[in-house]
């Protein structure tokens, strides 16, 4: 039997649900992506840049048990040079680490940084007879000798953006500085050479 001829006038087969619905994902898709490309264009977001200005040891000490006492004192220096972009950072912490050890720790008090702004921040690490590992101990004690020290700075900070009145959700920044070559010398603090950071968000 022939099949049946469409009649020449009548509106065809009407789409499916499931067309319906690829067709409204599609057009919100697009959508997202027009909005998306818009903020861009206006906002032009650039990656927050940190760098280490300044570092120094004091009070350093290996005692006979591996025990560390010292204090490390940096310049951490956050450059936001976003046009419309500022900062809320709702929690900061800074670590030492030494040969894969983390060797002291310290938080700064939660802070703002408006857009197109240069924020530094003295830091204090305590090392308060820290228990050092074997080979770290051994390490250091040959650094002490050679006067110099090599270090990584590591940040963790929970973060919000802000554009204009809106507020972003809380993201994880995270801040690598490696290697921070620190002299134990009184004068090698003004030979110190800054240190670009890696920035994970």
């Amino acid at each position: 039997m022939a099949g049946r001829a469409s009649v020449p006038g009548l509106p065809g087969p009407r789409p499916s649900r499931l067309q319906c619905i690829a067709i409204a994902l599609l057009f919100l898709i697009v959508i997202i992506g027009l909005i998306i490309l818009i903020f861009w264009l206006v906002v032009r977001p650039v990656p927050i840049d940190y760098t280490i200005e300044h570092a120094a040891i004091q009070k350093f000490n290996i005692s006979s048990e591996n025990k560390l006492d010292a204090a490390f004192n940096f310049t951490l220096r956050a450059l936001n040079a976003n046009h419309k972009v500022a900062v809320y950072y709702d929690d900061l912490t800074i670590s030492v680490w030494y040969d894969n050890q983390m060797i002291a720790l310290t938080e700064t008090s939660p802070f703002f940084q408006p857009h197109r702004n240069t924020t530094r921040l003295d830091i204090e690490a305590v090392a308060n007879s820290t228990q050092l590992q074997d080979q770290a101990a051994k390490d250091l004690k040959h650094d002490k000798s050679t006067g110099n020290i090599g270090l990584e700075v590591r940040v963790r900070a929970r973060i919000r953006f802000k554009v204009g009145v809106v507020k972003s959700k809380h993201y994880k920044l995270r801040v690598y500085c490696t290697p921070v070559n620190v002299g134990f010398s009184p004068n090698s603090a003004t030979s110190f050479d800054r240190v670009y950071c890696d920035v994970e968000i």
